[in-house]
């Protein structure tokens, strides 16, 4: 009955989350979205706010790292590399039932500070996800390491974007989303722009940065 409660109560925070934005939703409206009586119901299964969002995170990279681990493995080339990274997200988002709200939450979770917080400290449960940012980067040798840094941060940005949109037209469309050719759509996109030639900056303009953390941390 607790493992019942608890999965329900993580599908209802994942649904109003990426509805409503994670600052909008209460724990109370989370558990009576889930059928539960008990109000406190956050607090006694996940602790409170931040420990619902820290399993709703770990259960996303608990679905995708092993996957994430295998294609690194197999791995020779740059595009290998971001395949790697993406399509067991998109693997696992085609798995779930239509309408899915994951990857609209995923978005949302880049917006909310605490959130966003959490995502980064969880480079330890997804190490496969660290690595394989972390051989993109090295893949980028060529270029100067602020830059391939900050186009490594703005490929995670750009791959949660797009799949919140995805997600979001397959849901107002009632149609299942193409998420195989979404998935390698996004590969080919993504190793386009990471290669991308180098505009020289203008004299005395800063370069650009990445996030400053290379864990790669990403669901």
């Amino acid at each position: 009955m607790g493992g019942n409660a608890r999965e329900s109560l993580l599908d209802a925070a994942e649904r109003l989350f990426a509805e409503d934005g994670i600052a909008h939703v209460s724990d109370r409206r989370v558990a009576e979205a889930a059928g539960n009586t008990n109000h406190s119901a956050v607090r006694y299964y996940f602790g409170g706010r931040e420990g619902l969002l820290r399993a709703l995170l770990d259960r996303q990279l608990d679905s995708v790292e092993p996957e994430r681990a295998r294609l690194l493995a197999a791995s020779d080339s740059l595009l290998g590399d971001i395949q790697a990274l993406i399509l067991p997200v998109t693997d696992d988002l085609a798995a779930l039932p239509t309408p899915s709200w994951r990857a609209r939450f995923l978005n949302q979770v880049q917006h909310d500070p605490v959130a966003a917080a959490l995502l980064r400290a969880s480079g330890d449960r997804a190490p496969a996800a660290t690595r394989i940012v972390r051989s993109i980067i090295e893949r980028m040798q060529h270029l100067d390491r602020a830059i391939a840094e900050g186009r490594a941060s703005l490929m995670l940005h750009v791959v949660t974007t797009a799949c919140a949109q995805i997600e979001e037209r397959a849901h107002r469309s009632g149609e299942p989303a193409q998420w195989p050719g979404a998935g390698h759509f996004l590969c080919d996109a993504i190793a386009g722009m990471l290669q991308a030639p180098v505009t020289p900056f203008p004299p005395g303009a800063p370069a650009p940065s990445g996030s400053g953390d290379e864990s790669g941390a990403t669901a």
